[in-house]
């Protein structure tokens, strides 16, 4: 008896490829009214900061290349 319960169980049919494409376009639309885009001085500031962090790290890698090409120089004459 337990055995054909889970059988209907497993027989749940999806919907056909439409139907799953009209919803997964209309759930996008759904979370897309939710997003509140940022006020000018919240997008200044977080764009100050990424330039910011972007120049800290050309700087550690410019002086990681640098270094490095002097020890190579340094080694291997």
């Amino acid at each position: 008896m337990a055995k054909s319960e889970n059988t209907k169980a497993a027989k749940v049919r999806k919907p056909n490829i439409f139907l799953r494409v009209g919803m997964f376009i209309r759930q996008t639309f759904e979370e897309l009214s939710k997003v509140v885009a940022p006020s000018g001085k919240e997008l200044l500031g977080w764009s100050v900061a990424v330039f910011i962090f972007v120049v800290l790290l050309m700087i550690f890698i410019t002086s990681l290349d640098f270094g490095l090409g002097k020890l190579m120089v340094t080694l291997f004459g």
